[in-house]
C-alpha cells in the first residue's frame, strides 16, 4: 500500500503549517499509522527557508507533547503538486496561491484544512504572528479539531485501514 501524502501549507512555514504538521503527526503515532504516511509542510512565500518555527508556536506545541524544534521552514515546489495526495491550505490567500500554481490535473488536491472541522464554522486559520500567546493556543486547539476530522475522513474513505 502507498502512503498517504500530506502536506500543510500557509504563508511562511513557521507558525501554523508546522503546528499542523506537528499535531498531525503525534495523532498518527497514538493510532500506530506511521506506516502509512507522509507529513510535511511548506509555505507560499520564501520568506523564512531553512529556520526553524517560530518560538511561540513551538512554546505552545510543546505545552502538548508536540516538539516542532527539528522542522525547518521550505516553499511549496512544483513538484509537490505531483508528489502530494493532500494539499492542505490554511487560509483563502494560501488557498489561492496553491490554486494558482497548481497545474490543472492536481487542483483538486488543495483543499482547506479547517473544511475537516465543520463544526468550527470557519475556513481560516488566523495567523498568530502579530499577535499574543493566545493565538497559538487557538491555532493548536483548531489545528488538532481538523486533524481529528482530517484523519477519520481519510480512514471513512477506505484510504487507510
Amino acid at each position: 500500500m502507498e502512503k498517504i501524502k500530506v502536506l500543510f501549507v500557509c504563508m511562511g512555514n513557521i507558525c501554523r503549517s508546522p503546528t499542523a504538521e506537528g499535531v498531525f503527526a503525534k495523532l498518527v503515532r497514538a493510532h500506530n499509522l506511521e506506516a502509512q504516511f507522509t507529513i510535511d509542510s511548506a509555505g507560499t512565500h520564501a520568506y523564512h527557508v531553512g529556520k526553524g518555527p517560530d518560538l511561540r508556536s513551538q512554546a505552545a506545541a510543546i505545552e502538548r507533547g508536540i516538539d516542532l524544534s527539528k522542522l525547518r521552514a521550505r516553499k511549496v515546489s512544483a513538484e509537490d503538486f505531483e508528489d502530494f495526495d493532500f494539499l492542505l491550505a490554511m487560509d483563502d490567500d494560501n488557498y489561492e496561491i496553491l490554486i494558482s500554481d497548481c497545474p490543472e490535473q492536481h487542483r483538486s488536491k488543495i483543499k482547506y484544512f479547517l473544511d475537516y472541522a465543520p463544526h468550527l464554522n470557519q475556513r481560516q486559520v488566523p495567523d498568530p504572528y502579530y499577535g499574543g500567546a493566545y493565538g497559538f493556543e487557538r491555532v493548536l486547539d483548531m489545528v488538532e479539531q481538523a486533524s481529528t476530522g482530517f484523519l477519520t475522513a481519510v480512514r471513512e474513505s477506505g484510504q487507510i485501514k
